[in-house]
């Protein structure tokens, strides 16, 4: 048995390398945590020109983009905000340290509300699985004065059934009975209400354009940089080099990496994902 095993292994695998070598690879999509790669160095998936090393999504129109809502130029990526959707990598990866740095563009979705938009980590599932949206993932929030903040956004499998992304963090409740991330605070598992970074200020309005107190992302114009260190089942982050937010107990622990549409344009730009320090990979 092991005999004939063995050559339906090379069979299968002679069949699978034959498909690929005819699809081009933006459609070839590794969304199994168990294909996702661990970064040996520096990767880049945007080359600054184009963007072959993403797929797109539309709640509208799925994988199609009619009105060019993402688009490259001059070392950018450009997310319009016509729409609702995201910017995948092609890849998925695990145990890394995201780096990348956005700011804010002209278009809003019209409200009177803060601009809109995050970086989703360990995307798994079907394309647009989580409400037809976005994916089963951990959110990083990038929306103004709630930079740092951490959702879960649970989705759906192909054949219906929920994915049950969690995450579990250390906080304190403060005076409006939101939690906040505190290091060595409750240990509290996500129950449907964001995970608020450190020093999100207390009854906060989130209208268009205004600061949290201690707000520590750039103002208006000016770039952000945001690190996301995915280890193994914790994730921190970092915005401008402060640490605001962390969690752990994740799952999935893998996926792809997002970019957020949320009808507000956005821009990004030195996309990295790196190799953990050797510090914290142990």
């Amino acid at each position: 048995m092991r005999h004939y095993a063995n050559i339906n292994t090379v069979i299968r695998l002679f069949l699978l390398m034959t498909v690929a070598a005819f699809v081009s690879p933006s459609n070839v999509v590794s969304d199994e945590p168990d294909l996702a790669i661990v970064p040996q160095k520096t990767i880049r998936p945007f080359n600054g020109k184009n963007l072959s090393g993403f797929t797109t999504w539309l709640q509208t129109t799925e994988r199609e983009d009619p009105n060019s809502d993402y688009t490259a130029k001059n070392g950018m990526i450009r997310v319009g905000g016509k729409g609702m959707g995201y910017l995948a990598t092609v890849d998925s990866y695990r145990d890394y340290h995201l780096s990348v740095e956005y700011k804010w563009g002209t278009r809003t979705d019209g409200s009177k509300y803060v601009r809109n938009s995050g970086i989703l980590l360990h995307a798994v599932g079907p394309a647009g699985n989580a409400k037809g949206i976005w994916m089963a993932s951990i959110e990083c929030q990038l929306a103004q004065g709630c930079e740092g903040d951490l959702i879960v956004i649970r989705g759906t499998d192909q054949a219906g059934k929920v994915i049950p992304a969690s995450i579990t963090s250390d906080t304190t409740v403060a005076a409006d009975g939101r939690t906040r991330w505190k290091l060595g605070g409750q240990k509290t598992v996500y129950a449907g209400k964001q995970f608020w970074w450190s020093k999100h200020q207390t009854g906060f309005k989130e209208l268009l354009d205004t600061r949290g107190r201690d707000d520590v992302a750039s103002k208006l114009g000016q770039w952000t940089k945001v690190e996301c260190i995915c280890d193994g089942t914790r994730i921190t982050i970092k915005i401008n080099g402060k640490t605001v937010n962390e969690c752990y107990d994740v799952f999935p622990t893998a996926g792809r990496i997002l970019l957020e549409n949320e009808m507000n344009e956005i821009y990004f730009r030195n996309f990295e994902i790196r190799p953990l320090t050797p510090k914290r990979a142990k």
